[in-house]
């Protein structure tokens, strides 16, 4: 029986097309690049001797050129995700990517398996953009969540520099300075802007916006308040922090309430398949005798789709907004 084989090699393909990837990304800007540097991006290229305002260039285009691609087919699928991930490949770059490993997978069925040249060719372009949402989306999920850890600490430490008497805008290139990427890298390019004549509101509302993050346009709002009407602005922060804080507090006992639910929509999804994987590898032939059935696909087609929803309905159930 060749179908279960043939979909194990389609999932080979798929989890080595996601790891050629993530090397590429890393051959390609190495491991400066990385979210868990110890120095941030933009003091490290400052360092390697590149002028500040060719930092601050070469950053914004790498932060803002994926939302002006939206019109590209298929690319508008991670363009959002790009941004969030701050993915410092080019919307071309990620094309030409996304058609390299499309190539590569279909080298690869044809190689491994007899599909025919059409199911092969639109299976390969599945792994090649499936591969490349799925990478994109983890770097987004992981860049975000480590900024949404990080703004609290950020918040405080601006609230200590202003209460010695920094202005705001050095305070923000105290935390530029002294916080670890994604949150130093963003904050420093702001710290840039400013330097450069940008009003500090503006520049706050535009990547609180482009994160699409609420705790940073609360930040936004606060600074922007605080500059049109007065008042003690590190208290405005303080007050800030703890309501991040505690946001952030319940968004983890919501998780952890809802962790169960999750994990009983990928259970009940999964199972059935590993029992199946499970009957073919036990009596490869099991399915022999009603292979060549009329209702045997669609009921494959039915199943796969009633999965697929339970994901989705299960999800749908556990999203909670915080």
């Amino acid at each position: 029986m060749q179908l279960p084989i043939e979909a194990l090699i389609y999932v080979v393909i798929f989890v080595g097309v996601f790891a050629l990837v993530e090397g590429i990304y890393l051959v390609a800007f190495g491991k400066s690049i990385s979210l868990n540097s110890r120095v941030n991006r933009r003091l490290d290229m400052i360092d390697k001797g590149v002028g500040r305002e060719q930092v601050l260039e070469q950053l914004r285009k790498e932060m803002q050129q994926h939302m002006k691609s939206q019109t590209i087919p298929l690319y508008s699928l991670l363009a959002a995700k790009a941004q969030k991930a701050a993915i410092a490949f080019s919307p071309r770059q990620l094309i030409m990517i996304m058609a390299l490993v499309s190539a590569m997978a279909f080298v690869a069925l044809s190689v491994a398996t007899a599909t025919e040249v059409a199911l092969r060719a639109a299976i390969s372009v599945a792994i090649g953009v499936g591969a490349v949402y799925a990478w994109v989306n983890r770097k987004a999920k992981k860049r975000m969540s480590m900024f949404e850890e990080q703004l609290p600490d950020a918040v405080e430490l601006m609230v200590r520099s202003l209460r010695v008497g920094n202005p705001f805008t050095s305070s923000i290139q105290i935390v530029a300075s002294e916080a670890e990427d994604p949150l130093a890298t963003e904050f420093g390019i702001i710290s840039d802007e400013v330097a450069y004549g940008r009003d500090v509101g503006e520049a706050l509302k535009e990547m609180a916006e482009r994160l699409d993050m609420q705790d940073l346009r609360f930040l936004a709002v606060a600074v922007s308040i605080q500059q049109q009407s007065g008042g003690n602005l590190a208290e405005i922060l303080a007050g800030l922090a703890k309501v991040i804080r505690a946001r952030f507090r319940l968004f983890r006992r919501v998780n952890a309430i809802t962790a169960e639910a999750k994990w009983s929509g990928k259970f009940l999804s999964g199972f059935p398949v590993v029992c199946l994987i499970v009957i073919l590898v036990n009596d490869p032939g099991y399915y022999d005798t009603v292979l060549d059935h009329e209702l045997f696909i669609p009921a494959c087609f039915f199943v796969g789709i009633m999965l697929t929803l339970n994901l989705i309905v299960m999800r749908i159930l556990t999203n909670i907004k915080v």
